[in-house]
């Protein structure tokens, strides 16, 4: 059967100022941000719950994919869609999450990043201020989600060397 490709993209990218701190010659250190990831994995399934919509399911291929990516973000100081290689995310997430043996696959990808203390609700309002942003929460096409969460304490780049959380939601579906 042939693989039928769709990928939406959020094209909107949501930021939060972040506080100033920190020296410029300082090299920040990088923290998974587990709870906000589970809070906004509740926030994310109340509100589609809400709508009508199904809960989705936690998928370590699309956690890992999007754990990747906002690890990236924080290390190298660019906040985007696409990979540092310039990669497209439906690239880089099928590389974790792949659409080989699928009648059916798709992906979409929402970013946020704020401050360090930007938690799950946060997080959700701004996204639901995003057009594409809350199609993506919205769409009854996704089965599952992958949330990943940075923290650093000093960003280099579009950060400012400032304390920032990144956060990275990757959605898929794949049927056979």
């Amino acid at each position: 059967m042939r693989t039928k490709v769709l990928a939406t993209f959020a094209a909107m990218l949501v930021v939060v100022a972040a506080p100033s701190a920190g020296s410029a010659k300082s090299r920040g250190r990088m923290t998974p941000a587990t709870q906000l990831q589970a809070a906004l994995l509740t926030q994310i399934n109340n509100f589609r719950g809400s709508h009508g919509l199904t809960r989705l399911r936690v998928s370590p291929a699309l956690t890992t994919a999007a754990n990747g990516h906002s690890a990236q973000m924080a290390r190298l100081g660019y906040f985007s869609h696409s990979s540092a290689s310039g990669a497209s995310f439906s690239q880089r997430i099928a590389q974790l999450y792949p659409a080989r043996g699928f009648r059916s696959w798709s992906v979409g990808e929402n970013l946020v990043w704020g401050g360090p203390d930007i938690g799950a609700a946060r997080a959700l309002r701004l996204w639901l201020s995003s057009p594409p942003h809350r199609a993506n929460l919205l769409s009854p096409r996704w089965r599952e989600i992958g949330l990943g969460a940075v923290h650093s304490t000093s960003a280099p780049g579009v950060y400012g060397r400032r304390p920032a959380t990144i956060v990275t939601a990757d959605f898929g579906a794949r049927s056979r």
